[in-house]
C-alpha cells in the first residue's frame, strides 16, 4: 500500500471512530505501531490531525488543513449538496457536447448524470473523475501533468498545454470560496491557473459552489463570476450574486 493510500485510510478510520487508539489503528490496517505513529506525525505536520495521548483527532475545522484533506475524504463530505448540484448542472448539457470538468469533488459528482447523454466527450483534469467516466463508457480525455497527491487532480504546464488543444462547449468547476462581491478564490495557485485556461477554451462555464463556500475568501484570487455563464449551488444564492446572474 502506498503511503498516501494508508494516510487516506487512517483519516477515514478517524472519521468513523474518533476514539480509535494507535494500537487499534495498527491492527485495523495491519501495520506496526511505529509506522502508524510516523503517519500520525506526518498528518499532524500537514495540519490534518492533532496528536493526543494514545491516538489523534481530525482537524475538520482547521483552516490550514482544508487544502490538504484528501479527495477520498472530501468526496464524502457534503455529498448530498454535491449530488444536487450535479443534477442541476446536467440540465445545461445536451447531446453531442464537449464538456470540461476540473478535478474537484463537485465536478466528480456530476459524472453519474452524464450517462443519459449521447455522443458527448469529456475533458478532465481529475484522475478519479476520468476513471468514473471510463467505467460508464463515456469518451474521456485526461489532461495528464503533475498530480496533486491529495486531490488526484493534474496541474502544471503539461495539463494547461493539454487543455489548450481542445475547444469545449461547456465547463463545470469549483473553488474554495465565493465572496459577496462575486470573487472566486482558492488555496492552490496551480489549480486556479488550470481553471483559467479551461475558461478560455469553453464557450459556457458554470461554477459549482455549495452553500458552505459562499461568502468566503481564500489566498489566491481566481477572478470574477463576470467571466461565467452562471453559478450552481445547492441553496439560494446571496442576493447580490443572484441579481447579477439574473441580469446577465
Amino acid at each position: 500500500m502506498l503511503i498516501n493510500e494508508r494516510h487516506n485510510l487512517i483519516i477515514l478510520e478517524l472519521q468513523k471512530n474518533p476514539d480509535i487508539t494507535v494500537r487499534q489503528m495498527a491492527e485495523k490496517l495491519n501495520y506496526s505501531e511505529p509506522t502508524i505513529r510516523r503517519d500520525y506525525t506526518e498528518l499532524a505536520r500537514r495540519g490534518i490531525i492533532t496528536k493526543c495521548y494514545g491516538g489523534a483527532i481530525l482537524n475538520h475545522n482547521a483552516g490550514a488543513a482544508d487544502r490538504e484533506i484528501p479527495f477520498v475524504l472530501r468526496e464524502n463530505e457534503r455529498s448530498k449538496p454535491k449530488e444536487k448540484m450535479g443534477m442541476l448542472a446536467s440540465k445545461y448539457i445536451r447531446d453531442g457536447m464537449v464538456i470540461m470538468l476540473d478535478g474537484s469533488t463537485s465536478a466528480y459528482h456530476l459524472v453519474p448524470y452524464l450517462s443519459k447523454f449521447k455522443d458527448i466527450i469529456v475533458v478532465t483534469s481529475g484522475a478519479k473523475t476520468a476513471v468514473a467516466l471510463a467505467e460508464r463508457h463515456i469518451p474521456v480525455f485526461c489532461t495528464g501533468g503533475r498530480m496533486r497527491t491529495n486531490s488526484f487532480s493534474y496541474i502544471g504546464k503539461e495539463a494547461e498545454d493539454a487543455v489548450a488543444k481542445y475547444n469545449a462547449d461547456i465547463m463545470f468547476f469549483s473553488c474554495h470560496g465565493l465572496s459577496e462581491e462575486g470573487r472566486m478564490s482558492d488555496y492552490s495557485v496551480d489549480e486556479c491557473h488550470l481553471r483559467q485556461v479551461m475558461l478560455q477554451k469553453s464557450r459556457e462555464a458554470y461554477l459549482l459552489c455549495d452553500s458552505s463556500k459562499l461568502n468566503k475568501t481564500y489566498f489566491y484570487d481566481m477572478g470574477s463570476i463576470g467571466q461565467l455563464t452562471g453559478v450552481i449551488s445547492d441553496q439560494p444564492l446571496p442576493e447580490q450574486i443572484a441579481r447579477w446572474i439574473k441580469d446577465r
